[in-house]
């Protein structure tokens, strides 16, 4: 834009970030979303182009090291910063995403579009629509800048899918760059509501009144295999999920507490089941939400998926060994809203707080970080999503190409300790990724499911 340059676009970004109600800067995000499908002329020629931003000194195409990552600090959360200052991360820029359509499940952003307008709190605190009852689908609040409503969406629909079974490989890095862990397991969950493609829509009847299940089963090793939890979600988020496990070792399910939410699975991994999707826990068991800034971030939105290996299967680099972190794409996300949110209803949580940035686009979160009791950064972890296609193969989820997440970190400051996971096309036993498929709920989430799947 003529008459920027980056310092004044900095201030100006301050200026927005202070006293904006609204996603977008030099007109409403969402108006623009809805009249064109498109990013263009909602921000600046600065927050749209790596080149523009750094006046030249890094440009799309080009690797971010250790060599030039201070000229991008200020478009960096804490761990990616040290990855790539201390650890020998690289990241490769791609060009912005101007596309909406790119940014999500086609339907959902259909449904993100249409049914605009038609959410609200109720009086116990959860999403409803206009009538009452259940969120219908689609993001409820898009171009929202309220931290609340940001993680609301989030946590009504994680995957974006009706459904979704991820086939997964997990790699679990000692402080010394040693694998030390490595797991095969399959993430299932399912939305009884807000249903989009996947008949009955928009409600499951027989479970209207619960949000989601959500099965992890692991698959290898030995130690571990048939080892597996199901999350049964209530659409009250006032209420915990109830959670079943499947113990190998005794052959039978068993009901654990289900408060218990920020311990691994399973040994070596950074994970809690907190963590999923930065809101791994029911809405209102956490609260004091609060927007503490706005800014461009670099952060994978795009290009993450490796058509190039039969099982989608990333490159890995860095660390002492050069095994500690997936090949990482990133471009320059133009707008995230910065949130904090505290665990009011866990008296013993190792957390005092997350930090999460949402991408101001589709309101998915592409960073995050919790503290610990003492306000030290304690656990992040960082993704990249993407279309399944790119340009000469792709993957199809009904009529348009699939779009999910491709492979994340998490990483524990204090250990030094990292966790890759990536989404594979399969793994043995005939366990694939897919969405919108609901067989996946007789295979995956029930408790007859987890007594199959742990005797196979």
């Amino acid at each position: 834009m003529t008459g920027w340059n980056i310092h004044s676009s900095r201030r100006s970004i301050l200026k927005y970030a202070l006293a904006g109600s609204c996603a977008g800067f030099l007109k409403p995000l969402s108006a623009a979303v809805e009249a064109a499908g498109s990013i263009e002329g909602v921000y600046p020629d600065e927050l749209l182009s790596i080149e523009e931003y750094t006046r030249g000194t890094i440009s799309t195409g080009a690797y971010i090291d250790a060599s030039n990552v201070e000229a991008v600090k200020d478009l960096l959360e804490p761990a990616k910063f040290h990855h790539v200052k201390n650890m020998g991360r690289r990241l490769k820029l791609l060009p912005t995403t101007t596309d909406w359509m790119r940014l999500g499940p086609w339907e959902y952003l259909e449904a993100t579009l249409s049914n605009r307008g038609k959410a609200r709190f109720d009086d116990s605190g959860n999403v409803v629509n206009d009538d009452g009852r259940p969120w219908i689908g689609g993001h409820p609040f898009p171009g929202t800048t309220n931290a609340l409503e940001l993680f609301a969406g989030l946590t009504l629909s994680w995957g974006r899918h009706d459904s979704s079974l991820y086939a997964m490989r997990e790699y679990d890095i000692s402080r010394v760059g040693i694998v030390d862990y490595e797991y095969d397991l399959v993430w299932a969950e399912l939305s009884p509501v807000g249903r989009l493609v996947s008949d009955p829509k928009p409600y499951w009847p027989e479970h209207e009144d619960k949000l989601r299940f959500n099965t992890v089963v692991y698959l290898s090793p030995n130690t571990e295999r048939g080892a597996s939890y199901l999350n049964i979600w209530p659409y009250d988020q006032n209420k915990f999920p109830t959670l079943y496990g499947y113990v190998p070792s005794f052959r039978r399910i068993r009901q654990f507490p289900t408060n218990q939410r920020f311990e691994p699975l399973v040994p070596g991994s950074a994970l809690y089941l907190s963590d999923a999707w930065a809101a791994g826990d029911p809405l209102l068991t956490w609260g004091n939400y609060k927007v503490i800034g706005r800014q461009p971030l670099l952060g994978g939105v795009s290009g993450g998926w490796n058509s190039s290996h039969s099982n989608w299967e990333h490159g890995v680099h860095g660390g002492e060994k050069g095994e500690s972190f997936f090949d990482s794409v990133v471009e320059l996300i133009p707008e995230t809203i910065v949130c904090e949110a505290e665990p009011v209803a866990f008296s013993r949580a190792p957390v005092s707080k997350k930090r999460v940035w949402f991408d101001a686009r589709n309101g998915m979160p592409v960073a995050m970080v919790t503290y610990d009791r003492k306000g030290n950064p304690f656990r992040s972890f960082d993704g990249c999503y993407s279309i399944y296609d790119d340009g000469n193969r792709s993957v199809m989820d009904g009529k348009h190409a699939y779009w999910s997440w491709t492979y994340l970190h998490a990483y524990e400051f204090q250990s030094g300790r990292i966790t890759r996971i990536e989404q594979v096309k399969e793994l043995d036993g005939g366990h694939w990724s897919r969405a919108n498929d609901q067989s996946i709920y007789d295979e995956y989430l029930t408790q007859a499911a987890l007594q199959r799947l742990g005797r196979d």
